[in-house]
């Protein structure tokens, strides 16, 4: 079978003549399917006009090699569910031009900064990747961080062109972290410090240089291992950068009309703002993430394995319906339609048929999630509505006995469903602290269940708050954990859902 290159797309060949316009720093599959995708759009309505350098973000990468044997060419999949429609659709995507290994060709990625047509960098690197890491600048030499390669970058540029506008640059990172732009700058100025580069050059970087805050926001799987066959079968050609991806797409820029309209996704029917990334960001975290979080330890413990399992569930759907519609939504000052329009698509992202997304996944660390992405529901609830959410305030009991552990083996705790072993992952001082708590219950009689949630929710190292504090919660969670302890998850949950009015629709 054919390897995937020009030849395979004869009538892409003109892409190769558009110009080199982006740096990127990163070649994975979220990229790829995010704004890689994005810029093959534009180019196709003829709103840009120009290409992606990749640069391989460590020095362990495989991608550019492979990316460089298939002309800069991979095939994207999106898969899902859109307005109740299915989606799956197969598209060659040719936005980039070539990758480069800098830790082998340093003095390519150098070149690019001497090239004016060159105007944005976008990045992702990973949380771990936009962080401060003292290194030495050594000439000729790619630097280990990417913080440290955007500096030299910046630097030769600045000496280059000179330490105008013309010569700056617009810098994009879509790593997942609050004010990440803000970040990036800061880590920057402090590398050139570290440097001892001139102050003139740090000057240039604050006044003409843009680094944007940004949230982003797809599902991207990437290569389908399980599936390749059929996928091989389907395209003619053998792609090993394949990569699948979810129909949905949100890209937050903060950023200024002149950048909107110098990369004009918005104009492009892309699902793009150029905004203020706080709603956007507070939307996503408290309604994509904490429904994620919500519906983990009861669906877990109730048998069931991913998130489009629980969908299946009519009881499980009801209850995830509950907490996003009835709890989470109420508390969020957010425009009104834009956050109903995103905790629809939301659904729909749950109901995808081709998504395997496991609960055990997402549940690692649940404390930490639970406290960012629950917890500011639990009490905005509390204090603007004078009540606990029903909803969350079970899901924190179930989240309880999810991390009732057995045993700690090697940093990690191993809890039971029935007779099937599970491992919980976490920080190992938040394992050996639940399980201490724990121990203090008397399963033979039931007693302590109050002690065990007392235990943990005072603990305001995990919560940021002494949980104790917050009126008839811990009555409320050994309640529901007390419940779920006799009946079993299952028939607790109908409890909690027996008595309302009506089924709970993303319709209404």
């Amino acid at each position: 079978m054919q390897q995937l290159n020009k030849q395979v797309l004869q009538k892409e060949q003109g892409m190769e003549e558009l110009p080199e316009r982006i740096i990127q720093f990163g070649e994975g599959n979220f990229l790829r399917g995010f704004v890689d995708w994005m810029v093959h759009e534009l180019n196709k309505q003829d709103l840009f006009n120009g290409r992606i350098v990749a640069i391989q973000p460590t020095p362990h990468g495989k991608v550019v090699p492979v990316l460089n044997a298939q002309d800069g060419l991979y095939t994207l999949a999106l898969r899902g569910v859109e307005k109740e429609s299915v989606i799956n659709k197969l598209e060659i995507i040719s936005s980039i031009s070539r990758g480069i290994n800098p830790y082998e060709d340093w003095n390519e990625v150098i070149n690019l900064a001497e090239n004016p047509q060159i105007q944005f960098v976008f990045s992702n690197t990973t949380e771990a990747g936009l962080t401060y890491v003292k290194e030495k600048l050594i000439p000729g030499r790619s630097s280990l961080s990417f913080p440290g390669k955007l500096t030299a970058f910046l630097y030769h540029r600045y000496q280059v062109l000179g330490d105008s506008k013309a010569s700056a640059m617009i810098i994009v990172p879509c790593e997942l972290l609050e004010d990440n732009g803000s970040l990036l700058e800061k880590t920057v100025l402090q590398i050139a410090k570290d440097w001892g580069l001139p102050d003139a050059f740090s000057g240039w970087i604050q006044e003409h240089n843009q680094f944007c805050n940004t949230l982003v926001d797809r599902i991207v799987t990437g290569y389908p291992k399980d599936q390749i066959e059929d996928f091989r079968n389907c395209l003619g050609y053998e792609d090993a950068l394949l990569t699948v991806g979810e129909p949905y797409h949100l890209f937050a820029i903060e950023a200024d009309e002149e950048v909107a309209e110098l990369l004009p996704f918005h104009r492009a029917g892309l699902n793009v703002h150029w905004a203020q990334v706080k709603p956007f960001r507070e939307s996503k975290v408290r309604i994509l993430n904490g429904a994620h979080t919500l519906m983990v330890p009861v669906a877990f413990l109730a048998g069931k394995n991913t998130v489009l399992e629980t969908m299946e569930d009519e009881s499980l759907r009801q209850f995830v319906l509950k907490g996003i519609y009835q709890e989470i939504l109420p508390c969020l000052s957010v425009d009104e339609e834009q956050k109903k329009r995103f905790a629809d698509s939301v659904i729909d992202r749950f109901l995808n048929p081709f998504s395997h997304h496991f609960l055990s996944d997402i549940a690692v660390h649940s404390f930490a999630k639970c406290k960012v992405r629950l917890l500011p529901t639990l009490l905005d609830t509390v204090q603007q509505r004078n009540r606990l959410p029903e909803a969350v305030t079970f899901s924190f009991a179930a989240l309880l006995l999810l991390y009732r552990g057995r045993r700690i083996t090697d940093n990690q705790l191993a809890g039971y469903r029935g007779e099937e072993e599970y491992i919980i992952r976490d920080e190992p001082e938040v394992l050996v602290f639940v399980e201490e708590a724990w121990s203090f219950y008397k399963e033979d009689t039931g007693e302590q269940v109050e002690k065990v949630v007392e235990m943990i929710g005072g603990r305001e190292a995990l919560w940021g708050t002494n949980l104790n504090q917050v009126p008839c919660l811990v009555e409320s969670i050994s309640n529901n954990v007390n419940r779920i302890l006799q009946l079993g998850m299952r028939q607790a949950l109908d409890e909690l859902l027996q008595g309302e009015d009506y089924l709970y629709s993303n319709s209404e």
